[in-house]
């Protein structure tokens, strides 16, 4: 499991494989990233109709020299709406590709109604709203991807017992802004989580 953080630390320098980043157009941070496993988000949480494609691939382009350590780049979505997420990243997921990157769907209410196109995308990233996330049809939505043998993420991942319910379904990394408050004693936490999740991989805190 591997933890990408939503906030750039100095204490994320690639050290450690299992802590990294994740980053949108917006953040303004330029850290090097040819040590630190990342990823690129599309912010579309927070911009929703305001994203701006051609700014995403632009920004996305001129880190290409780093996609090599980059595990996804996510494709835009609309929360809550497996159906419309689809029509809006089908036509952007090979644009993602064509740069040298992994792309990402989001997985987001109702995907479990739909067929899913499995071989138009490399990782499946579990966004959706709370309720949906941590429901069953998420889980058999995470089963279904690592038996295509797609990489799985989970987002907004802000708790150990989150991260845990995250590996217990088999992802492969998650993301949070955990470290956004208090930081000093934050990341000494999360690496307690990491350290604990390595040690004992089959501890449920999911009830």
């Amino acid at each position: 499991m591997i933890y990408l953080s939503g906030v750039v630390r100095p204490e994320i320098d690639g050290s450690r494989k299992d802590i990294g980043l994740i980053l949108t157009r917006r953040m303004g941070n330029t850290p090097d990233l040819s040590r630190i496993p990342w990823a690129a988000d599309n912010g579309c949480f927070a911009q929703g109709a305001a994203f701006d494609l051609g700014a995403f691939l632009v920004w996305l382009g001129a880190r290409a020299q780093y996609r090599d350590s980059c595990l996804f780049a996510v494709a835009p979505d609309v929360l809550g709406n497996a159906e419309a997420t689809w029509e809006r990243s089908r036509p952007v997921l090979p644009q993602l590709m064509a740069l040298g990157f992994k792309a990402a769907l989001v997985a987001q209410d109702g995907i479990e109604r739909h067929w899913v196109d499995w071989a138009a995308f490399d990782a499946l990233f579990v966004g959706g709203t709370t309720r949906w996330k941590l429901s069953h049809h998420a889980r058999e939505t995470v089963a279904a991807a690592k038996a295509q043998g797609k990489l799985v993420h989970m987002g907004r991942v802000n708790s150990e017992r989150r991260l845990r319910t995250a590996a217990m379904w088999g992802c492969d990394s998650a993301d949070g802004t955990f470290l956004r408050s208090a930081p000093d004693i934050n990341f000494p936490k999360m690496i307690g989580w990491l350290d604990s999740l390595h040690r004992e991989p089959n501890l449920d805190f999911s009830q």
